[in-house]
């Protein structure tokens, strides 16, 4: 190690001057800090040294404050300026070597701006210029520290391999040190430290750690290698031993005790335990009340109130507490509990229900006053104020929270959803409880609960009954009616109750889409159709609060898809139109947050959003929803538009299907279609062409069942039913597209062709002619459609089209000249325009011929 920074010459004979008068010879004594006031007055020997250290300290020093305040322009600025201080003292540096606190400022430095980096939370809250600086001052930092590698991979190997004993010295260092200090001590005593640590000959990570580190006094010394003495009996996982320290974050070592909660002597009784509760409860919801200790502290007099029986009342109370203060351990409502937390809450509820079902003398309730409850084993019935119906909708929610911040692609998921069975388990037993005890309000509410939990899963017991299917074998049917209810009726008895009893708009609503939902999940179609219909959702649905309407749009998704499935094409491409058509799919169905600019959502705005979306689980499938969306729209669409293809005033039935259509015609290079969209855009151009098995190959394939088709439950079903409207619209847009070029055609030749029952063919045909789509008759005797050529040629299609183009130009023309000449429309002249009209009808009337004026 150098002793230029300690002794501030240049010069080699100066550097062996100046380190005699500091360094003892032949003593072995160590200077743990130097006098400040002799390491200035031999710094003052070379003024050029004295101001390059002067200038660079007080650049870092900036440096820091600017980290503190997240001045990210302050910091880059600082750190240009340190950069070309740093070259001006070039010439000494590659004599000396690099100064150990400024390795230590570039390290800080880069670990500080990667960590704001990936605070996304916190980027979002800077402004432009923090933002921007902090990326330039991240890619010019990067590149700058690969000149020091070394120095700096040297200076972090140190700080990991040393013991935490010195990490927690330096963190009590630096909180009563300031930078200034630090900084000069670096410079000034570096030669000493090290000549001295050599000479006594410590191990060499705790020279080294001190070489970087800072220099500790006497007295911390002292109480160094007491810390050290207590580590050796610290065992492999991290633990202390009995009568160990407790390793505390940002603090000191602290001996584990239990508060006392009561005197030495004292006697318990319900009176002195009400009054310890209410000193505790004191405590809750002030600036730092340890929320941990307060939890234990609860826990604690639950256990002293069932030694000494004092009664269910008070232990009642007591939890009610318990699970209040677990839900307000995190203050922000944003964040979901911790595992622990969350196991904690869940056996606290199911205590409290235990004791509530074993005790019927217990009577609770929010409208009870604190001042009338009856907590004492002497005064019975127990009243308690309380609510434990809003304790489990909190509990619920914090449920939905956990899903919604848990990765759903992990075992974390599965294995958190598994609790939902004991969410459900609490929510049985408490609608058991309030069915017979709460009023209906309550009862309303706990219903919903139960709702929500049961209308998006679905039940292949009452899928089989809704399809009129029974136990195919006498096991099946004795296991269907052991089982007892399934979803389906305890749907209808849950929801007719909301229906009849319920006095809020909301929870009826929501009562309503879920039972919906249900119906459409299990292929009810007209259940569901006609209870939405009576229902008047849609109506005035814009105005219910964003949540409901995420349920809406979901039970509208469900209720297309189940009319898809039912083979009602054009029922569910009229139910997915909306969604479809927005093209916010994700967002409308709470599954997702589409990129905006940050003007239409700001952070605060981005957070609420992110607390509607609907738990992975609950999701729909978005690729199916707009793959039957997709298909229902080409079995429409495609005839519609063989139907009218030389009609100039042709409407779209949908824009998104026309507009995949022209996507597929800009593509340079055909080949085999590779995504879902694809295979519907090349199933179209096929049904165009009336080529029903090229559409029908594209539409149904291994991969197009992988994707969609094998979602569904009946899946053979639903594909049948495709190949069956597939044959069936492509036989119209054949018939719509190559009448022209036939006189008659064979119904038999049609039947092998599209591969059809012969009546079924004669059924779309007769409805063709009746509504007037295709001009031709039937001749029954010999099975033909014969043809009457009354539709225009092409030819004659582009001349009408010329003509009716022509005669809109000169009618707008007309009007414009009249428009200048101040005839037509004009304000000053409409009086004399009416004078003319007038004049014109009454010599019209009189015989006169219209030439004559």
């Amino acid at each position: 190690m150098s002793r230029f920074f300690a002794t501030g010459s240049d010069s080699e004979s100066e550097e062996s001057s100046s380190a005699d008068e500091i360094t003892p010879k032949a003593t072995g004594t160590t200077f743990n800090k130097p006098n400040k006031e002799a390491f200035t007055t031999n710094l003052i020997l070379c003024c050029p040294l004295r101001f390059r250290f002067e200038e660079l300290t007080n650049i870092i020093k900036t440096i820091r404050n600017a980290m503190k305040i997240r001045d990210m322009s302050k910091c880059l600025e600082e750190f240009e300026q340190l950069y070309r201080a740093f070259l001006k003292s070039k010439t000494i540096v590659d004599k000396e070597g690099v100064p150990q606190f400024y390795i230590r400022l570039l390290a800080d430095l880069e670990d500080y701006l990667n960590q704001l980096w990936e605070d996304k939370e916190g980027k979002k809250k800077m402004n432009k210029n923090n933002a921007k600086a902090l990326s330039t001052l991240r890619q010019k930092i990067r590149k700058y520290n690969k000149d020091f590698e070394t120095e700096i991979a040297s200076y972090k190997e140190v700080l990991n391999s040393s013991t935490n004993v010195i990490s927690l010295c330096r963190c009590q260092d630096e909180e009563s040190e300031s930078d200034d200090d630090e900084d000069s001590e670096d410079w000034g005593s570096d030669s000493v430290d090290s000549g001295g640590e050599s000479e006594d000959n410590e191990g060499a990570a705790a020279s080294l750690a001190v070489v970087f580190l800072k220099k500790y006094k006497d007295g911390r010394r002292k109480r160094h290698k007491k810390i050290e003495q207590v580590e050796e009996e610290v065992d492999e996982d991290g633990e202390a031993e009995e009568g160990g320290w407790e390793k505390v974050k940002g603090g000191v070592p602290l001996v584990k005790e239990k508060p006392k909660m009561f005197a030495k002597g004292t006697e318990i009784n319900s009176a002195v335990v009400i009054k310890k509760l209410t000193e505790i409860l004191q405590a809750r919801g002030k600036k730092g009340t340890d929320r941990a200790a307060q939890i234990e502290l609860l826990h604690a007099l639950s256990g002293i109130s069932n030694e000494n029986n004092l009664g269910q009342g008070i232990l009642v109370k007591i939890k009610f507490n318990i699970i209040a203060s677990l839900y307000d351990y995190n203050t922000n409502l944003a964040a979901f509990m911790k595992p622990e937390m969350w196991k904690k809450c869940l056996e606290c509820i199911d205590e409290l229900l235990d004791i509530l079902f074993e005790n019927n003398n217990i009577f609770i309730g929010e409208n009870i006053a604190e001042d009338s409850e009856n907590l004492a084993i002497s005064d019975q019935p127990f009243r308690v104020r309380g609510c434990i119906l809003t304790l489990v909708e909190r509990m619920d929610e914090e449920f939905t929270k956990i899903m919604q911040n848990t990765d759903p692609h992990s075992q974390e998921y599965v294995d958190n959803l598994k609790d939902e069975g004991r969410v459900c388990g609490i929510i049985d037993r408490l609608l058991q409880y309030l069915e017979s005890k709460g009023s209906t309000e309550e009862v309303c509410r706990i219903y919903l609960r139960r709702i929500m939990h049961t209308y998006y899963k679905f039940d292949y017991k009452a899928h089989r009954r809704s399809l009129g299917l029974q136990g195919e074998t006498k096991s099946e049917q004795d296991q269907e009616e052991s089982e007892g209810e399934d979803s389906a009726i305890i749907m209808d008895r849950l929801c007719k109750f909301i229906y009849a009893k319920d006095r809020t708009d909301r929870i009826r609503t929501c009562a309503i889409l879920c039972h919906i939902y249900h119906h459409a999940l299990h292929s009810r179609w007209y259940q569901a159709r006609d209870l939405m219909l009576m229902s008047h959702l849609q109506d005035n649905i814009q105005h219910a609060d964003p949540p409901v309407q995420i349920l809406y749009n979901r039970t509208m998704v469900q209720l297309g898809i189940c009319a898809f499935r039912q083979g009602m094409i054009k029922d569910a491409h009229n139910a997915l139109l909306d969604i479809q058509s927005s093209g916010r799919a994700k967002e409308l169905l709470g599954q997702g947050l589409l990129m905006r600019n940050m003007q239409e959502r700001n952070a605060e705005q981005e957070k609420i959003e992110k607390r509607r979306q609907v738990p992975f689980h609950m999701h729909i499938n978005l690729e199916l929803l707009e793959c039957v969306y997709l298909v229902s729209a080409m079995l429409l669409e495609i005839p519609y538009m063989a139907a009218h293809e030389f009609d100039a005033r042709r409407r779209m039935i949908s824009k998104q299907f026309h507009h995949q259509l022209r996507v597929g015609e800009r593509q340079p290079l055909l080949g085999p279609p590779e995504s879902m969209r694809e295979h519907v855009v090349a199933a179209s151009k096929a049904m165009k062409m009336g080529d029903w098995r090229t559409c029908h190959s594209f539409i149904i394939n291994e991969k197009m069942n992988s994707k969609v088709w094998d979602l569904f439950p009946e899946t053979q079903c639903v594909r049948e039913m495709l190949v069956r409207k597939i044959q069936e619209e492509s036989l119209r847009t054949y018939l719509f597209t190559y009448s022209s070029v036939y006189d008659s055609i064979s119904m038999e030749t049609l039947s092998e062709m599209f591969e059809l029952e012969l009546p079924t063919v004669h059924s779309i045909i007769s409805k063709m002619i009746i509504n007037e789509e295709l001009m031709a008759s039937l001749d029954q005797p010999t099975q033909t459609v014969v043809m009457h050529r009354t539709e225009p040629t092409s030819l004659q299609n582009m001349a009408l089209q010329l003509a009716e183009k022509l005669g809109g130009l000169v009618e707008n023309n007309e009007r414009v000249f009249d428009l200048k000449q101040g005839v037509y429309g004009g304000y000053f002249n409409r009086g004399q325009y009416l004078a003319k009209i007038q004049l014109f009808e009454y010599l019209e009337s009189e015989g006169a011929k219209k030439s004559q004026y």
